[in-house]
């Protein structure tokens, strides 16, 4: 047996311990691998939840709706208030923590109906040690963790979602909206509606498998791509100038050092360093 399946079946062993679980199912990789792993297990005592607010993308519900119906999960959808909370708006360094509290509080109820049912989200390995705070507000409520407790890095999920027939095995990243939005800068609906625009755009041009993020600093939008296609970018750097400035930016930079999951957290390091 090898590493990946022996960790494979710690994680189908431990969904089975669970009674009733919650998924909170956001349709990216990890999330979408979880679900099915507790699917196969423990059958319609598992079920999905997506939590819906300005910070997700219109398109990532979609095809959450669609997969969970592919998995035969039964699937609801939680509407969350984070937007309507001022910490998460003024969008610290916490503020993942304020729009997980926002999503564990919605889920209540629904453990409730299920007889106080265990909450899971994606979490791996790749996750730990990152500048997280939502991981503090999953601990915090007794919110479980199977992926990392088994071990699982992206690499094997990517791996054993595509062996499971997933259509999200080679997905990339993804994260809410509010993530693009650099620390200090209120998060509001109409920025994170430009920003879906602008990545759709640029999806759109790129195709659906380009890891991309368009970050919002302000007046400043600065564009992460991979590396490989960032000559692909500033072939029609014109174009995208134009584009960006119709929705409201002033200035468009495309950032050099291609896509970087988390970037922005680049900035709390380096200010963790100064310090020490």
């Amino acid at each position: 047996m090898s590493e990946m399946e022996a960790r494979r079946q710690l994680l189908y062993e431990a969904l089975a311990g669970y009674p009733d679980l919650v998924v909170a199912f956001s349709g990216g990789v990890d999330s979408s691998y979880l679900l099915a792993a507790a699917a196969d297990v423990l059958g319609d005592r598992v079920t999905a939840a997506t939590a819906v607010s300005p910070s997700l993308p219109a398109t990532e519900l979609a095809q959450a709706r669609t997969l969970a119906a592919g998995l035969g999960a039964h699937h609801v959808e939680v509407h969350t208030d984070e937007a309507e909370r001022a910490a998460y708006r003024r969008n610290d360094a916490d503020r993942c923590w304020h729009c997980k509290s926002a999503l564990f509080d919605a889920l209540q109820p629904i453990t409730e109906q299920l007889g106080a049912a265990t909450v899971a989200v994606g979490t791996i390995t790749d996750d730990l040690g990152d500048h997280r705070p939502g991981q503090r507000a999953a601990a915090e409520r007794g919110v479980v963790t199977p992926l990392a407790d088994a071990g699982l890095s992206k690499a094997d999920v990517r791996a054993l979602a595509r062996s499971r027939g997933l259509p999200t095995w080679d997905k990339p990243a993804a994260a809410c909206l509010a993530s693009r939005v650099v620390y200090g800068l209120q998060v509001t609906p109409r920025r994170l509606g430009r920003i879906e625009r602008a990545e759709a755009w640029l999806r759109q041009r790129l195709g659906p498998q380009v890891d991309l993020r368009v970050r919002d600093h302000g007046d400043l939008a600065r564009v992460e791509v991979s590396v490989d296609q960032i000559p692909v970018v500033l072939g029609m750097a014109g174009e995208l100038d134009v584009a960006l400035r119709a929705l409201g930016w002033q200035r468009v930079e495309v950032d050099p050092r291609g896509y970087r999951s988390g970037s922005l957290n680049e900035a709390l390091r380096a200010g963790a360093a100064s310090v020490e």
